[in-house]
């Protein structure tokens, strides 16, 4: 490809690269990435992704739980929004990443990435809990209730969600 014509001041020592794709992808991990969930506590969270091999800090909200990642290298944030949807079949889940300024929020099914949304539209009406935490303004540890995945044994993940599926059958 063939270099513009440039302004005479222009200093020599810039490049202008052919491929500008770096400069839209992410270069490094998240700050922050959360799991928002409609699961109604941040116990049975917790225990699903413990049994899941996935390190959380479970935050309850009026709304669902929210799942703070601990492992956010790599495509760490990914997979553990797909096993977790896996886990939560027909129940839609938002991995929401945070990188400096910029709020990623993407929708998953059934394990299945069904694309990204717009952040305004998933802050909106959200609890303030998930705000504050994905605007910096709070840290995990600053919330009340945080469940952590790590606390919970197999043998008690399973207790709790059968225990969680029982009273959901009973509602019905």
């Amino acid at each position: 490809m063939s270099q513009p014509d440039l302004p005479e001041n222009f200093p020599d020592e810039i490049e202008i690269p052919d491929d500008l794709s770096g400069l839209t992808e992410p270069t490094h991990d998240p700050e922050l990435a959360v799991l928002i969930t409609q699961i109604a506590g941040a116990e049975p969270l917790a225990a699903a992704c413990s049994l899941a091999q996935i390190e959380v800090d479970a935050v309850p909200t009026p709304v669902g739980a929210l799942a703070v990642l601990r492992d956010r290298s790599g495509g760490a944030p990914d997979r553990a929004a797909v096993t977790v949807s896996q886990l939560v079949k027909g129940v839609p889940l938002i991995l929401a990443t945070r990188r400096g300024e910029q709020l990623t929020c993407v929708r998953y099914q059934d394990g299945v990435s069904e694309g990204v949304l717009a952040p305004g539209l998933v802050l909106g009406g959200a609890p303030e809990a998930l705000e504050d935490l994905l605007t910096g303004q709070v840290q995990v540890s600053d919330l009340p209730d945080v469940v952590p995945s790590s606390g919970i044994s197999r043998l008690k993940a399973m207790r709790l969600l059968t225990g969680a599926a029982r009273k959901a059958r009973k509602k019905r």
